[in-house]
């Protein structure tokens, strides 16, 4: 390494996972080109890895927030590039961080453009998921499993319910970061495959769980979730009394897949996929955009959640280059459907260029990777750099609902 060669990470080399990095070099030589590198390696220990070239100004200096790569995983002004673009060797990988304790570590450097590409300096950014003071606490109530993170101080806290398909705690600590209670939960008790039914009551203790606790406050509790969870959240918002806010991201408008149950009786059927349906492209993984059936044909629309019956709000989003589920149509007659009954409780957001895992922001995009229930790779859609700046947008408007409604 060279003894003038820096590699800052500004304001800190620590910071919260959803926080912007400054990334700088300086002492490099007048208009010298380089190769700056992240690495990092996910909790399954697959290796994610980014690369862009850059060339020095006048006085030897790099500066992301400033300066355009010329080659690389992307191209122009990209200011976190290098932590989006990480990506692994093997096609369909999806970067895994769901233990909340363990930071997001990733290691930038700098190498010289000729020859080997000898490193020049080096710097590793550690990027929290769990800010200061918030408790991360296991909780087994009755007929649901999850992790509560709660905020440092005695509150009152608003409360969210995070529902999510694949067990992951990433977006409920950095709510709880945010200040607010947050009890993450999978919808997947087993595989999914195995499910005969779901029971909407096992989803209301949650819920009842968050009322009754003595450190939360404000008019109701919020729900998040995305894709399949997306109709778990609806339904609670239909059926279940004390919800008051849902955000709904990428899922469907009816029942997915699996009878929905509510006090011994089955109160939605499902609305099932055909995976001949399913288009299979050239890098291996398939376009499921339109493998569920339609849910406004006759024969389906009893699988519709009477989200009409809501007395919460409601912040539907939808990714316009969705390749996995036609969650913007699905948005389109949700949004149709409340204002045929009158209704103005809801808002709408739609990004166009956004693919289906809409996640908070600065992780690694991908495009493609196993699906939890079909088993083969599937493409999620998206431009990264349209994406990352839905996620950027996003992750804001998230946080502003939750805190006007709840």
């Amino acid at each position: 390494m060279s003894s003038t060669v820096r590699v800052w990470l500004l304001p800190s080399l620590r910071c919260l996972f959803d926080e912007p990095v400054q990334v700088k070099v300086t002492g490099l030589r007048s208009r010298q080109v380089v190769t700056m590198r992240a690495r990092t390696t996910d909790e399954k220990g697959v290796v994610f890895s980014s690369m862009a070239t850059y060339r020095a100004d006048e006085s030897g200096e790099i500066d992301l927030d400033r300066d355009h790569s010329l080659s690389g995983s992307y191209v122009g002004l990209e200011p976190l590039g290098l932590l989006w673009s990480l990506k692994a060797d093997t096609l369909h990988n999806l970067f895994i961080k769901s233990n909340s304790l363990n930071p997001h570590m990733v290691k930038f450097s700098v190498h010289e453009e000729e020859g080997e590409g000898r490193m020049l300096a080096e710097a590793t950014n550690e990027r929290l998921l769990i800010g200061e003071g918030v408790s991360r606490q296991p909780i087994k109530e009755g007929n649901f499993h999850g992790v509560l993170f709660t905020p440092p101080g005695e509150g009152p806290f608003p409360a969210v319910l995070d529902l999510s398909t694949l067990r992951s705690e990433l977006r409920a600590c950095l709510l709880a970061n945010k200040g607010f209670m947050v009890l993450s939960l999978t919808i997947y008790t087993i595989r999914p495959t195995a499910l005969k039914e779901m029971h909407l009551d096992h989803f209301e203790e949650a819920v009842d769980f968050l009322k009754q606790h003595p450190k939360v406050g404000g008019k109701g509790i919020g729900i998040i979730s995305k894709s399949k969870a997306g109709d778990i959240g609806l339904s609670l918002a239909a059926f279940v009394p004390g919800v008051k806010a849902v955000v709904w991201l990428n899922g469907c408008n009816a029942n997915v897949a699996i009878p929905l149950y509510y006090k011994k009786r089955q109160i939605l059927p499902p609305l099932l996929y055909d995976v001949n349906k399913m288009i299979p492209t050239e890098s291996g993984a398939f376009n499921c955009k339109y493998t569920i059936n339609n849910p406004l044909a006759e024969e389906n629309k009893d699988s519709l959640v009477p989200i009409e019956k809501a007395k919460g709000r409601f912040l539907f989003v939808a990714s316009e280059d969705d390749l996995h589920w036609d969650s913007k149509a699905y948005m389109d007659e949700m949004v149709e459907r409340l204002k045929r009954h009158g209704k103005d409780n809801f808002e709408s957001v739609s990004y166009p260029g956004a693919g289906h895992l809409l996640e908070p922001p600065y992780g690694p995009f991908c495009p493609s990777c196993t699906h939890l229930v079909l088993n083969v790779p599937v493409l999620w859609g998206g431009d990264p750099r349209s994406h990352v700046r839905a996620e950027v947008h996003l992750w804001k408007k998230v946080q502003e609902f939750f805190r006007t409604e709840l």
